[in-house]
Formats: C-alpha cells, structure tokens, sequence
C-alpha cells in the first residue's frame, strides 16, 4: 500500500495524548496486490518419498508403543513391589501383636501361679 492511499487527519488533543483517523482510498482496481492470493504450487512427490515418509512415521509410532508399554511395565513393577512391602509391614506388625499378647499372657500365668503358690494350703481352704 503507497503512502499516497493513506490521509492522516488529527482529532483534537487530550491530555493522555494525541490522537489520529487514519483514512485509506478505496483500493483501485488495477493495483496489483503485494502478497500472493494463491497459495504457492507445491512439488511432485515421488513416491519413494512418500514410502519413506510413511516408513519413518511407523517407526515412531513404535517408538511411542514400546516406551508406553515400558513405562506402564516399569510402573505396575513399582506399584506390586509398594503393595508386597506393605502386606510384609502389615504381616510383620500383626505377628509382633500376637507375640506380645502371648508375652502378655504368659505373663498373667506365671503372676497367677505365684500368687497360688505364695498361699498356704490351708488358707485356700477356709476361703
């Protein structure tokens, strides 16, 4: 676009500054536009391009396939080794509660004994 299609006319001035109207002329019709209105014409390609092409994209999406699968793989493994260690805490901690329930057990048997034993024969008697 010239300079000459384009008229600049000032408004009135305002304290945030100036201010302009633009005013373009209607474009003649034999100005020739500076950009392309088609899009440029593309080049044949052969197919041994295209076999390429297509060979290169199945690659990759093999590529993608197999470190999915690896990272879903890697990922379960994570996830079953964190659920076994769990249940071995869990058996672990229920084990060592049965043991001192036992202890504790043990314990009231052995105090009971020696509470019989510490009385005269008898004292149970006359109870």
């Amino acid at each position: 676009m010239a300079t000459s299609d384009i008229q600049v006319k000032e408004l009135e001035k305002r304290a945030s500054g100036q201010a302009f109207e633009l005013i373009l002329s209607p474009r003649s019709k034999e100005a020739v536009p500076e950009f392309p209105l088609s899009p440029p014409k593309k080049k044949d390609v052969s197919l041994e391009e295209i076999q390429k092409k297509l060979e290169a994209a199945e690659e990759r999406r093999k590529s993608h396939e197999a470190e999915e699968n690896n990272n879903f793989s890697k990922m379960a493994e994570e996830k079953l080794t964190h659920k076994m260690e769990a249940n071995k805490e869990n058996r672990e901690a229920q084990m060592a509660a049965k043991l001192e329930r036992l202890r504790e057990k043990d314990k009231h048997i052995e105090e009971v004994r020696k509470n019989k034993e510490g009385k005269d024969p008898g004292e149970a008697e006359t109870d």
